[in-house]
Protein backbone atom coordinates (compact mmCIF):
# COMPACT_ATOMS: atom_id res chain seq x y z
CA UNK A 1 0.00 0.00 0.00
CA UNK A 2 1.55 3.29 -1.04
CA UNK A 3 1.79 5.86 1.71
CA UNK A 4 3.18 9.35 1.45
CA UNK A 5 6.16 9.71 3.78
CA UNK A 6 8.63 12.56 3.79
CA UNK A 7 12.28 11.75 4.50
CA UNK A 8 12.51 14.68 6.89
CA UNK A 9 9.48 13.42 8.82
CA UNK A 10 10.83 9.87 9.03
CA UNK A 11 14.22 11.09 10.28
CA UNK A 12 12.69 13.22 13.01
CA UNK A 13 10.43 10.43 14.15
CA UNK A 14 13.42 8.10 14.53
CA UNK A 15 15.29 10.78 16.46
CA UNK A 16 12.39 11.22 18.83
CA UNK A 17 12.23 7.49 19.43
CA UNK A 18 15.91 7.59 20.46
CA UNK A 19 15.63 10.63 22.75
CA UNK A 20 12.19 9.75 24.13
CA UNK A 21 11.02 13.33 23.69
CA UNK A 22 7.54 14.62 23.10
CA UNK A 23 8.08 17.17 20.29
CA UNK A 24 6.57 20.58 19.88
CA UNK A 25 3.03 20.32 18.52
CA UNK A 26 -0.12 22.26 17.82
CA UNK A 27 -3.53 20.95 18.87
CA UNK A 28 -5.38 19.07 17.59
CA UNK A 29 -2.69 16.45 17.15
CA UNK A 30 -5.15 14.46 15.01
CA UNK A 31 -7.93 16.27 13.13
CA UNK A 32 -9.63 12.92 12.52
CA UNK A 33 -12.76 11.60 14.18
CA UNK A 34 -11.39 9.38 16.96
CA UNK A 35 -14.21 9.62 19.48
CA UNK A 36 -13.56 8.71 23.14
CA UNK A 37 -9.83 8.03 22.72
CA UNK A 38 -7.82 6.06 25.24
CA UNK A 39 -4.07 5.52 25.35
CA UNK A 40 -1.48 3.32 27.05
CA UNK A 41 2.26 2.80 26.75
CA UNK A 42 4.04 -0.51 26.11
CA UNK A 43 7.78 0.03 26.50
CA UNK A 44 8.48 3.08 24.36
CA UNK A 45 5.45 2.59 22.10
CA UNK A 46 2.14 4.33 22.73
CA UNK A 47 -1.09 2.66 21.63
CA UNK A 48 -4.40 4.40 21.13
CA UNK A 49 -7.90 3.21 20.31
CA UNK A 50 -11.34 4.83 20.21
CA UNK A 51 -15.05 4.24 19.69
CA UNK A 52 -15.78 2.70 16.29
CA UNK A 53 -19.55 2.17 16.72
CA UNK A 54 -20.95 0.27 13.69
CA UNK A 55 -17.81 0.53 11.53
CA UNK A 56 -15.74 -2.54 10.65
CA UNK A 57 -12.83 -3.12 11.07
CA UNK A 58 -13.59 -1.90 14.57
CA UNK A 59 -11.36 -0.72 17.40
CA UNK A 60 -8.64 0.63 15.14
CA UNK A 61 -5.25 0.65 16.86
CA UNK A 62 -2.89 3.58 16.35
CA UNK A 63 0.76 3.54 17.39
CA UNK A 64 3.23 6.32 18.14
CA UNK A 65 6.74 6.81 19.51
CA UNK A 66 6.18 10.36 20.71
CA UNK A 67 2.44 10.83 21.42
CA UNK A 68 2.18 13.25 18.50
CA UNK A 69 2.85 11.34 15.26
CA UNK A 70 0.49 8.38 14.86
CA UNK A 71 -0.04 5.58 12.36
CA UNK A 72 -2.90 3.06 12.05
CA UNK A 73 -1.32 -0.34 12.63
CA UNK A 74 -4.10 -2.76 13.57
CA UNK A 75 -7.76 -3.33 14.40
CA UNK A 76 -8.98 -5.59 17.22
CA UNK A 77 -12.30 -6.47 15.51
CA UNK A 78 -11.68 -7.31 11.87
CA UNK A 79 -14.75 -8.89 10.29
CA UNK A 80 -17.96 -8.81 12.33
CA UNK A 81 -19.20 -6.95 15.40
CA UNK A 82 -19.88 -9.22 18.38
CA UNK A 83 -23.59 -9.80 18.83
CA UNK A 84 -24.46 -8.51 15.36
CA UNK A 85 -27.33 -10.28 13.58
CA UNK A 86 -28.73 -9.68 10.12
CA UNK A 87 -31.23 -6.85 10.15
CA UNK A 88 -29.90 -5.15 13.30
CA UNK A 89 -30.06 -1.37 13.40
CA UNK A 90 -26.36 -0.60 13.45
CA UNK A 91 -25.87 3.17 13.05
CA UNK A 92 -24.29 4.59 16.21
CA UNK A 93 -24.47 1.29 18.10
CA UNK A 94 -22.15 -1.55 19.17
CA UNK A 95 -18.60 -0.34 20.03
CA UNK A 96 -18.63 2.54 22.53
CA UNK A 97 -15.80 4.21 24.52
CA UNK A 98 -13.04 1.59 24.92
CA UNK A 99 -10.18 1.42 27.40
CA UNK A 100 -6.84 -0.02 26.24
CA UNK A 101 -4.27 -1.50 28.64
CA UNK A 102 -1.23 -3.78 28.67
CA UNK A 103 -1.26 -6.59 31.23
CA UNK A 104 0.87 -9.73 31.47
CA UNK A 105 2.27 -9.37 27.97
CA UNK A 106 -1.09 -8.86 26.25
CA UNK A 107 -3.10 -5.88 25.06
CA UNK A 108 -6.57 -5.73 26.62
CA UNK A 109 -9.45 -3.62 25.36
CA UNK A 110 -12.73 -3.30 27.27
CA UNK A 111 -15.65 -1.55 25.61
CA UNK A 112 -19.36 -1.09 26.16
CA UNK A 113 -22.11 -2.19 23.80
CA UNK A 114 -25.16 -0.28 25.09
CA UNK A 115 -27.55 -3.06 24.03
CA UNK A 116 -25.54 -6.10 25.10
CA UNK A 117 -23.08 -5.26 27.86
CA UNK A 118 -19.36 -4.91 28.42
CA UNK A 119 -16.95 -6.85 26.23
CA UNK A 120 -13.26 -7.63 26.51
CA UNK A 121 -11.09 -8.37 23.52
CA UNK A 122 -7.47 -9.19 24.19
CA UNK A 123 -4.44 -10.01 22.11
CA UNK A 124 -2.39 -13.12 22.36
CA UNK A 125 1.14 -12.68 23.67
CA UNK A 126 2.73 -9.61 22.10
CA UNK A 127 5.41 -10.43 19.54
CA UNK A 128 8.47 -8.15 19.64
CA UNK A 129 11.45 -7.84 17.32
CA UNK A 130 14.40 -5.84 18.64
CA UNK A 131 12.10 -4.50 21.38
CA UNK A 132 9.62 -3.29 18.74
CA UNK A 133 6.03 -4.56 18.76
CA UNK A 134 5.18 -6.52 15.62
CA UNK A 135 1.82 -5.53 14.10
CA UNK A 136 -0.77 -6.75 13.40
CA UNK A 137 -1.34 -8.55 16.67
CA UNK A 138 -3.25 -11.79 17.02
CA UNK A 139 -6.58 -11.14 18.74
CA UNK A 140 -8.77 -13.59 20.62
CA UNK A 141 -12.53 -13.64 20.14
CA UNK A 142 -14.30 -10.95 22.19
CA UNK A 143 -15.78 -12.09 25.51
CA UNK A 144 -19.03 -10.68 26.93
CA UNK A 145 -17.70 -10.03 30.42
CA UNK A 146 -20.76 -8.28 31.84
CA UNK A 147 -24.10 -8.92 30.08
CA UNK A 148 -26.28 -5.88 30.80
CA UNK A 149 -28.36 -3.46 28.80
CA UNK A 150 -27.13 0.09 29.26
CA UNK A 151 -23.66 -0.53 30.76
CA UNK A 152 -21.02 1.51 28.90
CA UNK A 153 -17.63 3.25 29.19
CA UNK A 154 -15.69 0.56 31.13
CA UNK A 155 -12.11 0.64 32.37
CA UNK A 156 -10.18 -2.16 34.13
CA UNK A 157 -7.60 -1.94 36.91
CA UNK A 158 -5.36 -4.80 38.04
CA UNK A 159 -4.62 -4.05 41.70
CA UNK A 160 -1.42 -4.89 43.59
CA UNK A 161 -3.22 -7.60 45.59
CA UNK A 162 -4.35 -9.42 42.43
CA UNK A 163 -7.93 -8.21 42.49
CA UNK A 164 -9.41 -6.87 39.25
CA UNK A 165 -11.74 -3.86 39.20
CA UNK A 166 -13.95 -2.46 36.47
CA UNK A 167 -15.42 1.04 36.52
CA UNK A 168 -18.18 1.99 34.10
CA UNK A 169 -21.03 4.37 33.35
CA UNK A 170 -24.58 3.87 32.15
CA UNK A 171 -26.54 4.95 29.07
CA UNK A 172 -29.79 6.60 30.06
CA UNK A 173 -31.39 5.68 26.73
CA UNK A 174 -31.18 1.99 27.69
CA UNK A 175 -30.82 1.95 31.46
CA UNK A 176 -33.42 4.55 32.39
CA UNK A 177 -30.89 6.33 34.60
CA UNK A 178 -27.79 8.38 33.79
CA UNK A 179 -25.16 10.61 35.44
CA UNK A 180 -24.05 7.83 37.80
CA UNK A 181 -20.79 5.86 37.84
CA UNK A 182 -20.41 2.26 38.95
CA UNK A 183 -17.74 -0.19 40.15
CA UNK A 184 -17.61 -3.97 39.94
CA UNK A 185 -15.05 -6.63 40.80
CA UNK A 186 -14.05 -9.09 38.08
CA UNK A 187 -12.65 -12.58 38.40
CA UNK A 188 -8.87 -12.93 38.47
CA UNK A 189 -8.73 -13.59 34.72
CA UNK A 190 -10.62 -10.35 34.02
CA UNK A 191 -13.22 -12.13 31.88
CA UNK A 192 -16.24 -12.48 34.17
CA UNK A 193 -18.07 -10.64 36.94
CA UNK A 194 -17.21 -11.58 40.53
CA UNK A 195 -19.44 -9.05 42.28
CA UNK A 196 -22.29 -7.03 40.76
CA UNK A 197 -21.86 -3.38 39.87
CA UNK A 198 -22.86 -0.77 42.41
CA UNK A 199 -23.15 2.99 42.19
CA UNK A 200 -20.16 4.85 43.65
CA UNK A 201 -20.93 8.37 42.39
CA UNK A 202 -24.04 10.39 41.56
CA UNK A 203 -23.41 13.48 39.44
CA UNK A 204 -26.98 14.67 38.95
CA UNK A 205 -26.69 17.91 40.93
CA UNK A 206 -23.25 19.27 40.08
CA UNK A 207 -21.83 16.98 37.35
CA UNK A 208 -24.69 15.76 35.13
CA UNK A 209 -23.97 13.32 32.31
CA UNK A 210 -20.98 11.88 34.14
CA UNK A 211 -19.68 9.06 31.94
CA UNK A 212 -16.53 7.87 30.16
CA UNK A 213 -14.66 6.41 33.16
CA UNK A 214 -10.91 5.82 33.22
CA UNK A 215 -9.58 4.04 36.33
CA UNK A 216 -6.03 4.37 37.70
CA UNK A 217 -4.04 3.89 40.91
CA UNK A 218 -1.22 6.17 42.06
CA UNK A 219 0.44 6.74 45.44
CA UNK A 220 -2.22 4.66 47.18
CA UNK A 221 -5.14 6.59 45.66
CA UNK A 222 -7.68 5.16 43.27
CA UNK A 223 -8.47 7.73 40.57
CA UNK A 224 -11.51 7.91 38.33
CA UNK A 225 -11.12 10.37 35.46
CA UNK A 226 -14.33 11.15 33.61
CA UNK A 227 -16.15 13.89 31.69
CA UNK A 228 -19.36 15.57 32.77
CA UNK A 229 -21.70 18.24 31.45
CA UNK A 230 -22.23 16.80 27.99
CA UNK A 231 -20.20 16.58 24.79
CA UNK A 232 -20.87 20.14 23.60
CA UNK A 233 -20.36 22.09 26.82
CA UNK A 234 -18.81 19.81 29.42
CA UNK A 235 -15.63 19.50 31.49
CA UNK A 236 -13.22 16.89 32.81
CA UNK A 237 -13.47 15.62 36.40
CA UNK A 238 -10.97 13.65 38.48
CA UNK A 239 -12.03 11.79 41.62
CA UNK A 240 -9.78 10.08 44.17
CA UNK A 241 -10.18 7.80 47.16
CA UNK A 242 -8.10 5.40 49.24
CA UNK A 243 -10.99 2.92 48.94
CA UNK A 244 -12.07 1.55 45.57
CA UNK A 245 -15.74 2.01 46.49
CA UNK A 246 -15.20 5.50 47.91
CA UNK A 247 -16.24 7.90 49.18
CA UNK A 248 -14.45 9.95 46.52
CA UNK A 249 -13.40 13.58 46.60
CA UNK A 250 -13.21 15.40 43.28
CA UNK A 251 -11.86 18.32 41.29
CA UNK A 252 -12.60 19.76 37.85
CA UNK A 253 -9.25 19.42 36.08
CA UNK A 254 -9.95 20.64 32.52
CA UNK A 255 -12.58 23.02 31.15
CA UNK A 256 -12.95 25.34 28.17
CA UNK A 257 -12.36 28.52 30.14
CA UNK A 258 -11.32 31.35 27.82
CA UNK A 259 -10.23 29.00 25.03
CA UNK A 260 -11.98 27.96 21.81
CA UNK A 261 -11.90 24.26 22.80
CA UNK A 262 -15.51 23.49 23.69
CA UNK A 263 -16.03 20.69 26.18
CA UNK A 264 -12.58 19.09 26.39
CA UNK A 265 -14.09 15.67 26.75
CA UNK A 266 -13.18 12.16 27.79
CA UNK A 267 -9.81 10.61 27.23
CA UNK A 268 -6.89 9.00 29.03
CA UNK A 269 -3.74 9.68 31.06
CA UNK A 270 -0.36 8.30 30.04
CA UNK A 271 3.26 8.81 31.11
CA UNK A 272 6.45 8.85 29.07
CA UNK A 273 9.32 6.51 30.03
CA UNK A 274 10.78 9.50 31.90
CA UNK A 275 7.61 9.91 33.95
CA UNK A 276 6.19 12.99 32.25
CA UNK A 277 2.41 13.02 32.10
CA UNK A 278 -0.04 13.81 29.31
CA UNK A 279 -3.80 13.67 28.95
CA UNK A 280 -5.36 12.82 25.59
CA UNK A 281 -8.97 13.88 24.96
CA UNK A 282 -11.38 14.75 22.18
CA UNK A 283 -13.20 17.90 21.13
CA UNK A 284 -16.47 17.66 19.21
CA UNK A 285 -16.36 19.98 16.18
CA UNK A 286 -19.58 18.75 14.56
CA UNK A 287 -19.41 17.52 10.99
CA UNK A 288 -15.64 16.95 11.14
CA UNK A 289 -16.15 14.74 14.19
CA UNK A 290 -14.45 14.32 17.54
CA UNK A 291 -10.84 15.35 17.02
CA UNK A 292 -7.90 14.51 19.29
CA UNK A 293 -6.01 16.93 21.56
CA UNK A 294 -3.07 16.36 23.90
CA UNK A 295 -2.54 18.22 27.18
CA UNK A 296 0.52 18.19 29.43
CA UNK A 297 -0.29 16.82 32.89
CA UNK A 298 1.61 17.34 36.13
CA UNK A 299 0.83 16.28 39.69
CA UNK A 300 0.45 18.63 42.65
CA UNK A 301 -0.55 17.28 46.07
CA UNK A 302 -1.65 14.04 44.40
CA UNK A 303 -4.03 15.87 42.04
CA UNK A 304 -3.45 16.10 38.28
CA UNK A 305 -3.13 19.57 36.75
CA UNK A 306 -3.99 19.43 33.04
CA UNK A 307 -3.15 21.84 30.25
CA UNK A 308 -2.48 25.43 31.29
CA UNK A 309 -3.71 25.30 34.88
CA UNK A 310 -6.90 23.55 33.80
CA UNK A 311 -7.48 25.18 30.39
CA UNK A 312 -6.65 23.46 27.09
CA UNK A 313 -3.42 24.54 25.40
CA UNK A 314 -3.03 25.25 21.70
CA UNK A 315 0.75 24.84 21.32
CA UNK A 316 3.28 22.79 23.21
CA UNK A 317 7.01 23.44 22.93
CA UNK A 318 8.24 19.99 23.88
CA UNK A 319 9.68 18.40 26.98
CA UNK A 320 13.20 17.88 25.65
CA UNK A 321 15.24 18.99 22.64
CA UNK A 322 12.95 22.00 22.29
CA UNK A 323 12.34 23.07 18.70
CA UNK A 324 12.99 19.59 17.31
CA UNK A 325 9.43 19.32 15.98
CA UNK A 326 8.77 19.09 12.25
CA UNK A 327 6.81 21.57 10.18
CA UNK A 328 4.86 18.67 8.76
CA UNK A 329 1.49 18.15 10.49
CA UNK A 330 1.46 15.27 12.95
CA UNK A 331 -0.91 13.28 10.74
CA UNK A 332 1.40 13.46 7.67
CA UNK A 333 1.98 9.70 7.75
CA UNK A 334 -1.71 8.86 7.37
CA UNK A 335 -2.83 7.41 4.08
CA UNK A 336 -3.46 10.31 1.73
CA UNK A 337 -3.44 8.49 -1.62
CA UNK A 338 -4.46 4.85 -2.01
CA UNK A 339 -3.34 3.11 -5.21
CA UNK A 340 -5.05 -0.15 -4.17
CA UNK A 341 -1.95 -2.17 -4.99
CA UNK A 342 -2.32 -4.49 -1.98
CA UNK A 343 -4.31 -7.71 -1.57
CA UNK A 344 -5.94 -6.17 1.53
CA UNK A 345 -7.70 -2.90 2.19
CA UNK A 346 -5.77 -0.34 4.22
CA UNK A 347 -7.07 0.09 7.75
CA UNK A 348 -8.08 3.67 6.95
CA UNK A 349 -11.13 2.13 5.24
CA UNK A 350 -14.15 0.85 7.19
CA UNK A 351 -17.44 -0.79 6.21
CA UNK A 352 -20.48 0.82 7.83
CA UNK A 353 -22.80 -2.18 8.05
CA UNK A 354 -21.56 -4.04 11.12
CA UNK A 355 -19.74 -6.75 9.19
CA UNK A 356 -17.59 -7.48 6.15
CA UNK A 357 -18.77 -9.83 3.43
CA UNK A 358 -16.40 -11.27 0.80
CA UNK A 359 -18.97 -10.69 -1.97
CA UNK A 360 -18.68 -6.94 -1.51
CA UNK A 361 -15.18 -6.35 -2.85
CA UNK A 362 -12.01 -7.62 -4.53
CA UNK A 363 -8.57 -6.12 -3.86
CA UNK A 364 -7.25 -6.55 -7.40
CA UNK A 365 -3.58 -5.98 -6.63
CA UNK A 366 -2.46 -7.34 -10.01
CA UNK A 367 -4.25 -4.46 -11.73
CA UNK A 368 -3.74 -2.00 -8.86
CA UNK A 369 -7.42 -1.32 -8.32
CA UNK A 370 -10.33 -1.99 -5.98
CA UNK A 371 -13.50 -3.58 -7.32
CA UNK A 372 -16.74 -3.03 -5.38
CA UNK A 373 -19.67 -5.29 -6.31
CA UNK A 374 -23.23 -4.08 -5.97
CA UNK A 375 -25.12 -5.35 -2.91
CA UNK A 376 -28.86 -5.05 -2.22
CA UNK A 377 -30.08 -2.21 -0.07
CA UNK A 378 -31.64 -3.40 3.17
CA UNK A 379 -34.59 -2.10 5.21
CA UNK A 380 -35.09 1.67 5.03
CA UNK A 381 -32.75 1.77 2.01
CA UNK A 382 -29.76 1.09 4.26
CA UNK A 383 -26.58 0.30 2.30
CA UNK A 384 -24.50 -2.03 4.50
CA UNK A 385 -21.59 -2.14 2.06
CA UNK A 386 -20.66 1.53 2.22
CA UNK A 387 -16.85 1.78 2.20
CA UNK A 388 -15.87 4.91 4.11
CA UNK A 389 -13.08 6.95 5.63
CA UNK A 390 -13.00 9.58 8.34
CA UNK A 391 -13.05 13.16 7.09
CA UNK A 392 -9.37 14.22 7.16
CA UNK A 393 -9.81 17.88 8.18
CA UNK A 394 -12.27 20.74 8.20
CA UNK A 395 -11.46 21.72 4.60
CA UNK A 396 -10.29 19.12 2.10
CA UNK A 397 -10.64 17.69 -1.40
CA UNK A 398 -11.23 14.00 -2.20
CA UNK A 399 -10.61 12.75 -5.75
CA UNK A 400 -10.93 9.31 -7.33
CA UNK A 401 -10.52 7.69 -10.74
CA UNK A 402 -13.38 5.23 -11.25
CA UNK A 403 -15.31 3.14 -13.75
CA UNK A 404 -18.85 1.80 -13.34
CA UNK A 405 -19.89 -1.42 -15.08
CA UNK A 406 -23.49 -2.29 -14.15
CA UNK A 407 -24.94 -5.70 -14.85
CA UNK A 408 -26.14 -5.68 -18.46
CA UNK A 409 -28.86 -8.31 -18.13
CA UNK A 410 -32.18 -6.87 -19.28
CA UNK A 411 -33.72 -7.74 -15.94
CA UNK A 412 -31.18 -5.50 -14.14
CA UNK A 413 -31.39 -2.36 -16.25
CA UNK A 414 -31.50 0.62 -13.89
CA UNK A 415 -31.19 -1.57 -10.79
CA UNK A 416 -27.65 -0.54 -9.82
CA UNK A 417 -25.97 2.72 -8.86
CA UNK A 418 -22.43 3.52 -7.78
CA UNK A 419 -20.24 6.48 -6.96
CA UNK A 420 -18.89 8.72 -4.20
CA UNK A 421 -20.82 9.48 -1.03
CA UNK A 422 -20.71 11.76 2.02
CA UNK A 423 -22.74 10.24 4.83
CA UNK A 424 -24.33 11.70 7.95
CA UNK A 425 -26.99 10.79 10.49
CA UNK A 426 -29.92 12.58 8.85
CA UNK A 427 -28.73 12.90 5.26
CA UNK A 428 -26.27 11.52 2.74
CA UNK A 429 -25.09 13.10 -0.48
CA UNK A 430 -24.17 11.02 -3.53
CA UNK A 431 -22.38 11.54 -6.80
CA UNK A 432 -23.30 8.76 -9.22
CA UNK A 433 -20.86 7.57 -11.86
CA UNK A 434 -22.08 7.86 -15.46
CA UNK A 435 -23.03 4.49 -16.95
CA UNK A 436 -20.48 4.48 -19.78
CA UNK A 437 -18.03 1.69 -18.86
CA UNK A 438 -15.34 4.37 -19.28
CA UNK A 439 -12.90 5.67 -16.71
CA UNK A 440 -13.72 9.08 -15.29
CA UNK A 441 -12.88 11.23 -12.29
CA UNK A 442 -15.00 12.18 -9.29
CA UNK A 443 -14.19 14.96 -6.86
CA UNK A 444 -15.55 16.33 -3.61
CA UNK A 445 -14.54 19.78 -2.38
CA UNK A 446 -15.38 20.59 1.23
CA UNK A 447 -14.98 24.00 2.84
CA UNK A 448 -14.03 24.64 6.45
CA UNK A 449 -17.75 25.07 7.19
CA UNK A 450 -18.40 21.60 5.68
CA UNK A 451 -20.12 23.02 2.62
CA UNK A 452 -19.65 20.42 -0.11
CA UNK A 453 -19.65 20.40 -3.90
CA UNK A 454 -19.23 17.42 -6.23
CA UNK A 455 -17.47 17.55 -9.61
CA UNK A 456 -16.91 15.14 -12.50
CA UNK A 457 -14.25 15.09 -15.20
CA UNK A 458 -13.48 12.86 -18.19
CA UNK A 459 -9.73 13.48 -17.98
CA UNK A 460 -8.89 14.82 -14.51
CA UNK A 461 -8.17 18.27 -15.93
CA UNK A 462 -11.48 19.79 -16.96
CA UNK A 463 -14.07 19.71 -14.19
CA UNK A 464 -17.84 20.21 -14.24
CA UNK A 465 -20.03 20.80 -11.21
CA UNK A 466 -22.34 17.90 -10.44
CA UNK A 467 -25.48 18.83 -8.55
CA UNK A 468 -26.01 21.66 -6.11
CA UNK A 469 -23.79 22.58 -3.16
CA UNK A 470 -24.80 20.82 0.05
CA UNK A 471 -24.26 21.18 3.77
CA UNK A 472 -22.78 17.99 5.19
CA UNK A 473 -24.13 16.74 8.51
CA UNK A 474 -22.55 14.73 11.28
CA UNK A 475 -23.22 11.03 11.77
CA UNK A 476 -24.63 9.18 14.78
CA UNK A 477 -22.09 10.03 17.54
CA UNK A 478 -19.47 10.59 14.82
CA UNK A 479 -18.53 13.09 12.16
CA UNK A 480 -19.49 12.76 8.52
CA UNK A 481 -17.65 10.14 6.45
CA UNK A 482 -16.58 10.04 2.80
CA UNK A 483 -16.16 7.06 0.49
CA UNK A 484 -17.89 4.88 -2.09
CA UNK A 485 -21.19 3.10 -2.64
CA UNK A 486 -22.15 0.36 -5.07
CA UNK A 487 -25.70 -0.76 -4.55
CA UNK A 488 -28.81 -2.18 -6.17
CA UNK A 489 -32.53 -2.52 -5.48
CA UNK A 490 -34.28 -5.71 -4.43
CA UNK A 491 -34.33 -7.28 -7.87
CA UNK A 492 -32.70 -10.70 -7.66
CA UNK A 493 -30.18 -12.00 -10.15
CA UNK A 494 -27.28 -14.44 -10.22
CA UNK A 495 -24.62 -11.79 -10.76
CA UNK A 496 -23.71 -8.20 -9.90
CA UNK A 497 -22.24 -5.18 -11.59
CA UNK A 498 -19.29 -3.34 -10.09
CA UNK A 499 -17.44 -0.12 -9.48
CA UNK A 500 -13.70 -0.11 -10.19
CA UNK A 501 -11.61 2.39 -8.22
CA UNK A 502 -8.14 3.02 -9.65
CA UNK A 503 -7.04 5.38 -6.89
CA UNK A 504 -8.40 7.64 -4.16
CA UNK A 505 -6.69 10.74 -2.81
CA UNK A 506 -7.42 13.35 -0.15
CA UNK A 507 -5.70 16.72 0.00
CA UNK A 508 -5.94 19.29 2.74
CA UNK A 509 -6.51 22.96 2.03
CA UNK A 510 -2.89 23.57 3.10
CA UNK A 511 -1.69 21.29 0.28
CA UNK A 512 -2.76 23.71 -2.44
Amino acid sequence: MKRLFLFLFASITLGLAVHGAVPSYTNPILPYDYSDPDVCRVGDTYLMTSSSFNNVPGLQILASKDLVHWEIVDAAIRYRLPGYEEGDKVAGNFVWAPAIREHEGRIWIYYGDPDRGIYCVRSKAISCQNSEISFPLEWEEPVLVMPAKGYIDPCPLWDEDGRVWLSHGVAGSRYGLKSVLMMAELTADGLAVKTPSRIIFDGHEEHPTSEGTKLYKRNGYYYIMHPAGGVATGWQVVQRSKNIYGPYELKVTLAQGKTAVNAPHQGGWVETPDGEGFFMHFQDVGVAGRIVHLQPLKWENDWPVMGNNGEPIEKYKGTKDEGQGTKEPSWANFLRRDEFDSTELALDWQWSGGRVEPRWYFCDAANSRLRLYSAPREADEWMPNLLLQKIPALAFTATARVRFAPNKHKKMVGAEQAGMIVTGRKASFRLEVPVTDEWCFLRLEMTDTQRGQFYTSPDGKHWTKAGEPFQAVEGHWIGAQVGFFCTRDNRTHNDAGWLDVDWFETRLASDF
